[in-house]
């Protein structure tokens, strides 16, 4: 069921008017009841998946809360263990399976792990991820245990954000759904225009830019080096577009019952520099990323001084870049992000001083065009389906710059 159907606009109708009719202890069971129907609209029988998932997380926490030392960080890996792999089965074996029989190729052997035909579920990445700050959090002491079976799978299943995000931590939604909201016109009103607006992005925006950058890239061996450039640019506005469109309308559908998602997006190319667009683009999923891989390993790294910043820079982007999909795309992606936020940290000195001999206004320019085309040039590799493919489409790239340096 896409956001942008007209299944979905009957869905959220028909949910939201039961909502605020029914008593408030039974709305989280209406709420839970209606996002596995949303679940199963997409392939019914992966509900079980989920459902095993939250089973292994729900007592993971209660056992996690209860015990000591060395069992407490036992039962954290557990279920850390669980979520990452039902993840790597769906999403990442075919791809490993894939790699090491080329691998193994060379030395004349071959892998008798079979190919797997398996359909990715639908936001097993999203619902994963939200899964696992759960139990980290209640192992850093930072968030009780939910007793509540019930509530904590709405936690896990919350309709409006199980597809795409935003990816919540524990101690902003979860104690939201014990709570009593009454109908108010003007947090319906602003919830519907933000939904409304993520439709406009998605329908009339990125999916208008999806027809050219498709078109291009679907012919790149026929196509000129301006219409490639293009390609690029549209593809970067079209994801934001798209992404940021679906965000809204999840965070929308959550305000008008009363819920309170965050931000996901804020104004990303207005950013000055590639580390600023990450403090600004899929908020949700670069914090959570910031908070449980860059974090801990910058300070296991501590003395290392600022190289240990870098290294876990470059660890955790590449493993971000391998989160958006089971291809070396995807980690070249990552592995470009982490390789310029390491460059502007070990410059960062050089250019705060630079700045303050040119003009703000220049500066912030020179600033905002980098960042965009450095994104757009390494969305290029998030576009492609192969590496070999991405560096075809950046071959036509070099023949435009070229060409304008002639002229």
């Amino acid at each position: 069921m896409l956001f942008n159907s007209l299944d979905f606009l009957f869905f959220f109708i028909i949910v939201t008017t039961a909502y605020f009719c029914l008593p408030h202890k039974y709305r989280w069971f209406l709420l839970l009841a209606s996002s596995c129907y949303f679940y199963m609209a997409f392939i019914p029988i992966y509900i079980l998946i989920l459902g095993f998932t939250i089973v292994i997380d729900y007592f993971s926490g209660i056992y996690i809360e209860n015990a000591e030392g060395k069992r407490k960080k036992i039962f954290l890996i557990l279920s850390l263990i669980a979520n990452i792999g039902v993840l790597s089965v769906f999403k990442y074996y075919n791809f490993f399976n894939e790699n090491i029989s080329i691998l193994l190729k060379n030395f004349g052997a071959t892998t008798p792990l079979p190919y797997l035909s398996i359909l990715l579920p639908i936001g097993l990445s999203f619902h994963t991820f939200q899964a696992m700050s759960y139990t980290i959090e209640v192992y850093r002491g930072n968030q009780k245990a939910e007793r509540h079976f019930g509530i904590y799978s709405l936690y896990v299943m919350f309709y409006p954000q199980l597809v795409a995000g935003p990816i919540e931590r524990p101690q902003n939604l979860l104690h939201q759904f014990r709570e009593k909201f009454d109908f108010d016109y003007d947090r319906v009103f602003s919830g519907l225009k933000l939904m409304a607006w993520g439709v406009f992005k998605k329908v009339a925006i990125a999916d208008r830019l999806a027809v050219y950058v498709n078109q291009i890239y679907s012919d790149i061996d026929h196509t000129n080096s301006i219409s490639v450039f293009l390609a690029a640019i549209f593809f970067v506005l079209q994801v934001y577009a798209d992404f940021s469109g679906y965000s809204d309308i999840a965070i929308g559908a959550a305000r008008v019952m009363g819920f309170k998602l965050m931000i996901n997006f804020d104004k990303p190319f207005s950013s000055k520099s590639v580390s600023e667009l990450w403090r600004k683009w899929h908020i949700s999923l670069s914090t959570w990323f910031s908070d449980y891989f860059y974090n801990p390993i910058a300070i296991s790294k501590r003395n290392w001084g600022i190289w240990g910043a870098v290294y876990a820079s470059i660890i955790t982007f590449l493993i971000l870049g391998l989160w958006h999909g089971a291809n070396w795309t995807f980690i070249i992606f990552g592995g470009l992000q982490g390789l310029i936020l390491s460059l502007e940290f070990l410059t960062s000195k050089i250019r705060k001083k630079i700045r303050k001999k040119i003009p703000a206004i220049i500066n912030n320019s020179i600033g905002i065009t980098y960042t965009f085309l450095f994104f757009s040039f390494s969305a290029i590799f998030f576009r492609s389906e192969s590496v070999e493919f991405a560096l075809k489409v950046i071959s036509k790239e070099e023949k435009k710059i070229k060409t304008q340096t002639k002229c």
